[in-house]
This record gives C-alpha cells, sequence and structure tokens, in this order.
C-alpha cells in the first residue's frame, strides 16, 4: 500500500515557485477554521477542534506544494522532521505534568497558596502577581519554569479570595515573559543577538526603551483593575480556603522545599527535563513522609498501607491529583496536574507542527515573507514588516525560536542595507517574537501555559498587558524614530 500511495503522489523534480495566493490559501482557510473554531465551541476550542482546523490546514498547504511538483515522500519527511523539533518541549509537558501532581500531593502548592493568602491583599492581588513573577523570571530566566511553580500558586490564590483566573494568568504571564526577556540567562534573549549579529548586553540595554514602558503600563493597569476590587466580599471567600487547605493538607514552610530545588537548578541552568523531574520526586518523598493521609484517601481500597501509597502516588503522577473537600472551587482548583492532563496539549503542539513543516517545506512560508519585504520602504515599515513576521512565524510555525530565527535572518541584510544597528533587529524580534508566543493556543508557549495555568489562551490573552503593549510600543519607536540607532561604521563611513 505504501508504494501505491508514494507513486500516486509523487511527481517529478524541479518544483515551481507558490505564488502569493497559493501561500495565502492555507493560512486563509486556517484562520477561518480557528474563527469558526472559536465561534462554535468556545473555550472548548483546544480540546480537539482547533486540532483539527490545523490539520485541514496542513493538508491545503501538501497540495498546493504537491501541485507545484513537490513529492508526497518528501513532505511527508519534513513532517517527521517537524514533530522531531517539538520532542523536546512535548517532554518538559509531560514532566510538567508530573510536577504538578506531585506537588499538590505533597503539600508544596497548598503551602504557597496558604501563605500567599496571608500575605497578599487582593487589592494589591494582581500587580504583586506580575510583580513577583517578574522579579523570579528576571533570576533565572525561564518563563515556563515561573509559570509551572509560583504561577500554579498564585492561580490556586486567586481562586482562594474569588478572584479573576483570567486576569491572574495574564498577570503571571506579563511578569514572567518581562524577567524571561531581560534576563542574561534566557535562551531566547542570547538567540536573538545571536542571529542578529550583536552582543547580549548591548541587546538587553537596548530593549529597556520598550519592554520598561511596557511593563510599567501594565502594572498600573493591573493597579487600577485592583482598586475596583470588592475586598469585603473577598474575605469570605480567603477564610474558608485557608480552613480548608489546612483540614487537608499539613501546611509547613519544609514543603517549599521543591521549588528551592527547583528554581536553584533552573538558575544554575541545568537541563530543564531533569530539573523538572527533580523536583516532581522531591515533592513525591515530601508526600510520602508527610501527607499520609491525603495518598491513602486517594489510594483508596488497598490491601495494606505500603501499596495505598505506592498506588496515590502513581495514580498522581500519570493522572493528576484529586481532591474532594466539599467546596466546589478549591477542589476545581487542586484537582489537576499528571502526565495525563498535558495529552491534549501534546496533541495541539504536533498538529501545530505538521501545519508549520508543510508550509516552510513547501516554500509557501517564505513566499509569504518575500510578499512582506515588498511593502517595506522606510525604518518604520521595516520594523513593522518585522513585527508582523514574527507575530505571523508564531501563528504559522507554532515555535517561538523559529519566530526569532526565521525574520533575523531574512531581515538582517535589509537592516545593513538601511545602515541600521542590528541590535535594532535583535530587539524587535524579542519584542514581537517572544512576547506574543503566549498569546497563540497552539504555539508551544501558549499550549504550555493554558496547560499548566488551567487558563485558556483567548481566555487570558485580553489581560497579557504586558504582551500586548509592547509591540505596539516597538511599532511607535519605528515609525517615530525613537531609540533607533544606525550603523556606527555606515554613518562614519
Amino acid at each position: 500500500m505504501a508504494t501505491t500511495q508514494d507513486s500516486e503522489f509523487s511527481k517529478a523534480d524541479g518544483a515551481v515557485t507558490p505564488t502569493v495566493f497559493q501561500a495565502l490559501l492555507p493560512v486563509a482557510v486556517l484562520v477561518c477554521l480557528l474563527s469558526f473554531s472559536v465561534y462554535l465551541f468556545g473555550e472548548d476550542a483546544s480540546y480537539g477542534p482547533n486540532q483539527i482546523a490545523l490539520c485541514v490546514g496542513a493538508a491545503v498547504a501538501a497540495l498546493v506544494g504537491w501541485n507545484n511538483g513537490q513529492s508526497w515522500i518528501d513532505i511527508e519527511a519534513s513532517i517527521v522532521s517537524g514533530v522531531t523539533v517539538a520532542i523536546k518541549p512535548l517532554l518538559i509537558l509531560f514532566s510538567v505534568g508530573m510536577l504538578i501532581g506531585s506537588w499538590i500531593l505533597s503539600g508544596t502548592v497548598p503551602t504557597m497558596i496558604y501563605y500567599s493568602l496571608l500575605i497578599l491583599d487582593p487589592a494589591i492581588f494582581y500587580v504583586a502577581s506580575a510583580l513577583i513573577c517578574a522579579l523570579i523570571a528576571l533570576s533565572i530566566g525561564s518563563s515556563w519554569t515561573v509559570a509551572g511553580t509560583v504561577g500554579i500558586a498564585l492561580i490556586g490564590a486567586a481562586g482562594g479570595m474569588g478572584l479573576s483566573l483570567e486576569i491572574t494568568a495574564g498577570a503571571i504571564i506579563s511578569g514572567a515573559y518581562f524577567g524571561d526577556k531581560m534576563s542574561p540567562l534566557s535562551e531566547t534573549t542570547n538567540l536573538a543577538p545571536a542571529v542578529a549579529g550583536t552582543d547580549l548586553f548591548s541587546h538587553i540595554g537596548h530593549m529597556v526603551w520598550t519592554t520598561l514602558p511596557s511593563i510599567v503600563i501594565a502594572l498600573i493597569m493591573y493597579s487600577l483593575i485592583g482598586l475596583n476590587i470588592d475586598t469585603s466580599a473577598s474575605a469570605g471567600d480567603l477564610d474558608i480556603t485557608m480552613r480548608l487547605l489546612t483540614e487537608n493538607f499539613t501546611i509547613s514552610p519544609v514543603m517549599l522545599l521543591p521549588v528551592g530545588l527547583l528554581l536553584f537548578m533552573a538558575n544554575r541552568k541545568l537541563p530543564p527535563i531533569p530539573t523538572i523531574v527533580s523536583g516532581a520526586m522531591v515533592g513525591v518523598i515530601l508526600a510520602l513522609i508527610f501527607q499520609r493521609p491525603v495518598i491513602m484517601a486517594l489510594a483508596g481500597d488497598a490491601p495494606n498501607v505500603f501499596l495505598g501509597l505506592f498506588k496515590g502516588v502513581w495514580y498522581t503522577l500519570f493522572d493528576g491529583f484529586v481532591l474532594d473537600s466539599g467546596n466546589a472551587t478549591l477542589d476545581d482548583l487542586m484537582t489537576r496536574g499528571g502526565m495525563s492532563s498535558m495529552l491534549t496539549t501534546v496533541w495541539l503542539v504536533l498538529c501545530a507542527m505538521v501545519f508549520g513543516a508543510v508550509m516552510d517545506h513547501t516554500g509557501l512560508l517564505r513566499r509569504l515573507v518575500d510578499f512582506a519585504l515588498s511593502f517595506v520602504h522606510s525604518t518604520g515599515s521595516l520594523i513593522a514588516t518585522t513585527i508582523a513576521t514574527c507575530i505571523g512565524a508564531n501563528i504559522i510555525t507554532s515555535d517561538q525560536y523559529i519566530s526569532l530565527v526565521l525574520p533575523g535572518r531574512m531581515y538582517k541584510l535589509e537592516y545593513e542595507n538601511r545602515y541600521l544597528d542590528m541590535k535594532n533587529l535583535s530587539r524587535t524580534l524579542e519584542d514581537a517574537g517572544t512576547i506574543t508566543s503566549p498569546l497563540v493556543p497552539w504555539n508551544t508557549c501558549g499550549a504550555y501555559m493554558a496547560g499548566t495555568l488551567g487558563v485558556a489562551t483567548f481566555a487570558y490573552l485580553p489581560y497579557c498587558f504586558f504582551n500586548l503593549i509592547n509591540p505596539v510600543i516597538a511599532l511607535i519607536y519605528g515609525f517615530l524614530n525613537i531609540k533607533i540607532t544606525p550603523a556606527v561604521a555606515k554613518q562614519t563611513a
């Protein structure tokens, strides 16, 4: 059967260059289907409908490529290659699923929530959440680690106070991506100047001009939202949540040990998968020592204590923790985690990588970039085109790194021809590529944030103020020629 299929879908060598219409066709199909997906299924769109839309878009792109002379064998090989690129993020997703389950079971997340409720006032909760995540991400250089640790606790605390989970998720992501973007330890912060051809600290210094105003505006907006919170109404929810936490878990500073270990390993730039798994295993050890009644309740009927503990831990790692406290809000917040909780997210990422791989291999993505370059007539339009391409790459390729590398390579020569310092390019790559990645549901970053925080991407998107404001400020700077540095060598020539 494979031979027959290959012969049917193979064409002669010498594929023709796709037209602009052909390049736009799969994108138009995808956008239409995604729009219908959101309209028909709402927040459940990421649980299957979006995946189908991405597969149909990939099929249209493959048909266009085959029509232009691409063989199905080569297209299929590109799909396999594209999926292979996503293996590491997928393994991280599964590891985070284990981490979340084990940290709830161990009392780590409940302890973080409990202390957050003691310290944070509802009126300043949103702005404090953004600041906390920003400082931690700045110190370790990882937005994913921040969201998977402190972010989970803040979401739980927000639920305990009766605050909006969507706004809280937006504040967490805003702070985490500010810190990630400005940290010299961040992978993207090192990748962007490397692609553009400038040095790291010139890149970070140049980003201050667009990034600092963006986070200040975002913090002001979170503060204003906090002023309108009815603190008296949330006080009752807070007391109930704190009482239920102490009734169902052992709350102690010792439970924060996995957090300290994970942040230490992340700060030392140790590989993410061993770091996350180590944090999960320490959580399991603490659970076995301090949370035995919780484990036994989760295990249900068991022949003896040993098998009960073994079953409870095993169940948590593969299917997550389940709480039955009698309080629906707390139960919903604490019933999560496990590797299985990430399966829908993994499915989404796989489908997105297939679409991106086909678009890239068939030359449709490159044709779109070339088409975008035809509109560049000034420094402002060059900055705008770079921003649009970074956002488009996040949407089409579903990968944050490609959204930096692809536009960086494509537009580097154009920046040189216009006598612009390469730190303008590296800054723009981060202002649009890094920042907008968590706003796309099928992007690896968007899928991770939604899966980890338990809030749909389109639900938290309007409240990611920093991520939305930063590209706009970069655009304004470009057209008004604010802090656009000329190339020194070209300027003096």
